[in-house]
């Protein structure tokens, strides 16, 4: 098994608009290599793009279990949770995210988004 050579056919894949594709080459990586964060959040978002939001929260949580300061992971993971309609849970991960990456206009855009789904809280 080329694990590099399926990392990057499967970016080619998620690139070119088939996050399917690309999750299918991504999950044997990870279980041969279950430290790798790069595949890890490359798989996260190829199974949010595809709508797979358990399995995208599923590898978020494991990357900021990892990595609390991976701002990225926390808004994706926050963005997961906005669509799996748990704005609650997201409003903790989106804030973690805008306060350690505060000019990122994506972050505070959700920020603002979910926090008027929760009333502000």
């Amino acid at each position: 098994m080329d694990l590099l050579a399926d990392y990057r056919r499967a970016t080619m894949y998620f690139e070119a608009g088939d996050p399917t594709g690309a999750a299918r080459l991504l999950e044997p990586i990870i279980e041969a290599e279950p430290g790798n964060s790069s595949v890890r959040q490359l798989l996260a978002r190829a199974y949010f793009q595809s709508a797979q939001l358990n399995r995208a929260e599923e590898q978020l949580r494991e990357l900021v279990d990892r990595d609390p300061s991976d701002h990225y992971a926390h808004h994706v993971l926050g963005r997961t949770l906005e669509r799996l309609n748990r704005p609650a849970d997201a409003l903790r991960h989106l804030r973690i995210a805008a306060a350690m990456h505060s000019t990122n206009t994506d972050y505070t855009a959700a920020l603002r988004r979910v926090e008027g789904k929760v009333g502000g809280r």
